[in-house]
């Protein structure tokens, strides 16, 4: 008896003939007889597939028991009556024929499917790299609340014709192009903050995690030294790249990393069939990169999109934050492709998912596809017209002849008011709003102290102690007065006599002008106004204490509402390069 007839004499559904045996871990087609026929346990009949993964199959799950259907009426002792038999063979033989086909049909296709699956995904997580960079990383269980991620772009000289962009003898690479992500906590905006590679910083000592699973600590620079060489030089790690953000910042914590290098530019850029950009001249660079494009719009791929980025002698300064203008440029597009034309192509979308992941190294963090594509979708959430691209706030190194600068250092005012932004998870697309929001929020607590008449900047007297932990805070704040404010009358105290949770502001009542005045240049909170009873004297100054909510010179006490004047790309609008 074939496999057809035997299942419709035993009045099993077809479809529930496929189950998993635990012991081989094997889908089998049962083909059991009903109670009451004979069985032949010795020679049992079944066809045998391979099972999904264990990942798509719990096998622990009790398998279901082969349902029976009902052939008896009530009260019939189970005999079937003539009637009943002929309207079975004229309607039930065909639904079980139907269901035959769907259910064994149905068998193959859900495990091939799943195994199919299960083999991209396998495939995918094997690419991804790892690194342990320890508690460089802030730690979190979740998504939840505002995401820092570090982007690092390995100038690695390996592989085909990479070796043309530097020394191919170079294995280790340096933090080339690097952009610190901030996605806000509601989702509702990001930053991409570019780093300059030459931007003199101090690298802080660097607990590496060894091959061999013991800590080394790398030593930090003596003095200050490009940003770039943070990855890479004395044996430093992502990590090393993480915390000297975190230093140079004051306090940014940084949750995960990814690192790319060069042939993931050109591989990925392949990926999703080109990414249009657009230039306002056009570049020859003869001798480099050997980029050669006109005026106008491109689409560019591969090797070329790789010296499009990399290409910096081909500009009119050859300048490293020219060639950053094009990198942002250049990923505001590549943005754009992706959420208006790769994620409508399934094969597309895989040839992308296949690059990225071979491209990448992560933290361990986000180090399996099942993790990035949860911080994906958290990064998808925000909309593109709300995701701007900026660079770090900096200016010509004064320490090099003007004829040789080659590289620079941050601008004291406008690059603490940057990072307390994104301390503060202030967005640089809506700050308009926010800072109305702040404005009113604060109206009603400060209307009583902050009314009334202003003193001039010159006529303000006022001693500054540092009690917030971070060293020369006193010293930059006296600067940024004096030089950027004019409150030429300031004096730099040293240290408070202990630290100080909260910047205050103690004056005389024949001082609130002063203090008034001072309080908006700061944007000090009404809290942090401490009014006195008696009068000071004439050349009295008012006392003001850092506490642990200073964030750097010129950076408001109550939180940054005020973007600085720095250059910004908005990824949803194209622009063309200069």
């Amino acid at each position: 008896m074939d496999a057809h007839s035997r299942g419709r004499a035993d009045e099993i559904d077809p479809a529930d003939q496929w189950v998993l045996n635990p012991q081989t871990g094997n889908y089998e087609l049962r083909l059991d007889h009903s109670a009451g026929q004979s069985q032949t346990p010795s020679r049992p009949r079944r066809s045998t597939v391979p099972a999904p993964s264990p990942a798509d199959t719990p096998v622990e799950a009790p398998v279901p028991g082969q349902r029976r259907r009902r052939v008896s009426e009530p009260g019939d002792g189970g005999q079937q009556s003539p009637a009943s038999r002929r309207k079975r063979k004229q309607g039930a033989s065909r639904k079980k024929k139907v269901l035959l086909w769907t259910g064994g049909t149905m068998a193959f296709v859900l495990v091939g499917g799943a195994t199919g699956a299960y083999m991209i995904y396998q495939k995918l997580d094997g690419n991804i790299g790892s690194v342990d960079v320890g508690n460089a990383a802030v730690q979190s269980e979740s998504m939840d609340g505002p995401l820092n991620i570090l982007i690092i772009g390995n100038d690695v000289r390996t592989g085909e014709g990479n070796e043309s962009y530097g020394n191919k003898t170079n294995v280790t690479g340096h933090a080339d192009t690097t952009f610190l992500i901030h996605i806000s906590e509601d989702r509702t905006n990001a930053t991409a903050l570019s780093i300059p590679r030459d931007l003199k910083i101090k690298i802080p000592d660097c607990p590496t995690k060894q091959p061999d699973g013991s800590t080394k600590v790398i030593p930090g620079s003596v003095g200050t030294t490009r940003f770039n060489e943070s990855f890479g030089v004395n044996g430093r790690d992502p990590g090393c790249t993480m915390r000297t953000i975190t230093q140079m910042t004051g306090g940014v914590g940084i949750n995960h990393f990814m690192m790319v290098d060069f042939n993931a530019v050109k591989t990925l850029s392949t990926a999703v069939g080109g990414v249009k950009v657009c230039l306002a001249k056009p570049i020859r660079d003869k001798n480099y990169s050997k980029l050669n494009l006109s005026e106008g719009e491109h689409r560019i791929q591969g090797e070329d999109a790789l010296a499009f980025l990399r290409n910096r002698h081909g500009l009119g300064n050859e300048s490293d934050l020219d060639r950053i203008k094009m990198q942002q440029q250049f990923l505001a597009s590549m943005m754009r492709q992706l959420k208006e034309d790769t994620l409508d192509s399934p094969s597309q979308l895989l040839d992308v998912a296949n690059a990225a992941t071979e491209a990448l190294t992560v933290d361990k963090g986000i180090d399996s596809v099942i993790k990035l594509t949860t911080l994906a979708k958290e990064i998808g959430k925000v909309d593109l017209k709300n995701i701007s691209f900026m660079t770090v706030p900096v200016k010509d190194n004064p320490d090099e002849p003007p004829n040789k600068r080659a590289t620079v250092v941050l601008d004291e005012t406008k690059a603490p008011q940057v990072f307390g932004m994104i301390q503060n998870d202030v967005s640089f697309t809506e700050v308009k709003k926010k800072q109305q929001d702040a404005k009113n929020a604060q109206a009603q607590a400060q209307a009583k102290l902050l009314q009334g008449a202003r003193a001039e900047a010159v006529d303000v007297r006022v001693d500054v102690f540092n009690g917030s932990g971070i060293q020369g805070a006193a010293q930059s704040t006296i600067n940024w007065l004096q030089n950027d404010q004019g409150v030429t009358r300031s004096t730099n105290k040293s240290n408070a006599p202990e630290k100080a949770a909260k910047t205050t502001l103690t004056y005389a009542p024949n001082q609130a002008d002063q203090a008034r005045a001072l309080a908006d240049m700061m944007g000090l909170p009404a809290t942090a106004l401490k009014p006195g009873t008696q009068d000071a004297g004439e050349r009295e100054p008012m006392t003001l204490v850092l506490g642990a909510d200073f964030k750097g010179a010129g950076v408001p006490i109550n939180g940054p509402t005020k973007a600085p004047d720095v250059e910004k790309v908005e990824a949803d609008k194209q622009v063309c390069a200069k």
